[in-house]
């Protein structure tokens, strides 16, 4: 007979560490019941394809969740927004039963599904019971008093606090994008930039970082800004634009994507009075920049 699986389900966005905790449990529970685990997973977050402005609401990126799901080690299924948005809870759950061989289920206390968000955790604990399935509400990781949650680890970042939200991450914030073509403002002021198209879902912190950078397979030291560019504003758009200095690089790489990983906030973006003062504090941000970098991780095998 083949073993029914138990499951979870959520968008967990992050995959932070109490996604990790959560799958922890699963694994357990999933022994006791001699069964097997199973996450199910939506890509993106139904807020963000539902919202009107769903800029910048995305810890990770579809393909980002997908390799850092594998790399939990639990089997993952993507279970797909379109296909069940409208279902009635009853729907969905025999959906679960019929589709995924559901044989235990295990989920958050903030829990809902189906049809605007219609589906309680007491329904499922009703029609577990009913079907003589276990059923298990999963109590909260914290950090101090808070929740660990994708909504804290979102404000941690717009705070600028970037050690905290990697440590609730469980890893460095990272940032891929594709290089494209910008003014060329910065090559002429000595500091060349990669301008990065990281799409509009993804959540930019503002200001200036000390990152770590990957190009093809090399790992390189460059400081991050993101932001309007306030003293040569040449910017018409509500997303902020993603310019990176990687230190001691002079290949031409345009049209290539390349991943940038967090280390911790330099600065908030500023207006300057002029170039040579912008210039002068560039300088600045990377002799701070190569100062943090020399206590960070050298290179990210397990990322994208």
């Amino acid at each position: 007979m083949k073993k029914k699986n138990f499951i979870t389900i959520g968008t967990f966005d992050g995959v932070h560490t109490g996604h990790r905790f959560l799958f922890g449990r699963l694994e357990a529970l999933a022994a006791q019941y001699r069964q097997k685990p199973l996450i199910l997973y939506f890509p993106l977050p139904p807020k963000t394809l539902l919202s009107s402005d769903p800029e910048m609401t995305v810890l990770t990126m579809p393909q980002e969740k997908k390799i850092l799901l594998k790399k939990s080690g639990t089997p993952a299924l993507v279970l797909e927004f379109a296909k069940c948005r409208n279902l009635s809870p009853k729907q969905f759950f025999n959906l679960l039963l019929s589709h995924y061989n559901m044989g235990g289920l295990l989920v958050g206390a903030d829990f809902a599904f189906a049809k605007g968000r219609q589906g309680s955790v007491d329904f499922l604990r009703a029609q577990c019971a009913q079907h003589h399935i276990p059923f298990e509400v999963a109590s909260f990781s914290k950090t101090g008093t808070e929740k660990i949650s994708s909504s804290l680890i979102r404000k941690i970042l717009a705070s600028g606090d970037i050690p905290r939200a990697n440590l609730l991450l469980g890893r460095p914030y990272e940032l891929t994008g594709r290089v494209i073509k910008g003014h060329q403002l910065g090559r002429k002021l000595g500091f060349p930039t990669a301008n990065l198209d990281t799409g509009i879902y993804k959540i930019l912190p503002l200001g200036v970082f000390a990152v770590k950078v990957r190009v093809g397979r090399k790992y390189y030291d460059g400081f991050c800004n993101i932001g309007f560019r306030p003293t040569v504003n040449t910017l018409n758009t509500k997303l902020p634009l993603v310019e990176v200095n990687i230190f001691d690089f002079k290949q031409s790489i345009y049209g290539r994507e390349i991943t940038i990983w967090f280390a911790e906030k330099l600065r908030n973006e500023t207006k300057f009075n002029g170039l040579e003062a912008l210039v002068s504090q560039l300088k600045q941000d990377r002799k701070e920049a190569r100062k943090i970098l020399k206590h960070f991780p050298g290179s990210f095998s397990s990322s994208i």
